[in-house]
């Protein structure tokens, strides 16, 4: 099915901060995940436009409707030397789906990795949602079998984090070693 004549794909832009909390909220709750989702509109405005964005989002509109989204960042293949794309959320409203808007998005994601010289596009799909994986699949997409995801967080970030702290913070510091280049670069001070 050809996509929607009124859809339009865009830039998230900062104003949109509250409108892309709502669709990370709206995917939670279709994956029956809401308790994992304690994201805040702070943390979405930090992330998508704060100082050191970490990731970027595109929102669908039909007509004048907010009808879908995609957030997404970068990563790096060594193996093939050339960045990728990861989508992390990617959320078509019930009622706009079957329209074509979720393969619109991917296709808006394919293209600008193309134009950034990315190697892939990568995502991850919840176990039992099967109609989804069928649409990846016959978008070409293959699921990776040989790879399992890991995950650390809450506690067990905050352990591993927190392992021999004193020793690797003086090694990996950032501010520590900007304080060591000064003092070298500085010297000792003669009365």
């Amino acid at each position: 099915m050809p996509p929607d004549p009124a859809l339009q794909i865009r830039t998230a832009k900062e104003s949109d901060a509250p409108l892309v909390l709502d669709f990370i909220r709206k995917l939670a709750e279709y994956g029956d995940i809401s308790s994992e989702a304690t994201v805040t509109e702070a943390n979405v405005r930090a992330a998508l436009f704060g100082a050191r964005p970490v990731a970027e989002a595109i929102l669908a509109y039909v007509g004048s409707e907010p009808a879908g989204f995609a957030v997404y960042s970068f990563t790096f293949s060594s193996f093939m030397g050339k960045p990728g794309i990861y989508v992390e959320d990617l959320f078509v409203e019930h009622q706009f789906r079957g329209r074509g808007i979720g393969k619109a998005l991917l296709i808006t994601l394919a293209r600008l990795g193309r134009e950034r010289g990315c190697g892939r596009l990568e995502w991850s799909v919840l176990n039992w949602n099967e109609q989804a994986m069928e649409f990846y699949q016959d978008l070409g997409a293959v699921p990776m079998d040989e790879w399992t995801t890991f995950r650390l967080t809450g506690d067990a970030l905050e352990s591993l984090a927190s392992s021999g702290e004193n020793h690797l913070q003086d090694e990996l510091s950032p501010a520590k070693k900007v304080t060591r280049r000064a003092a070298v670069t500085r010297g000792p001070r003669h009365a």
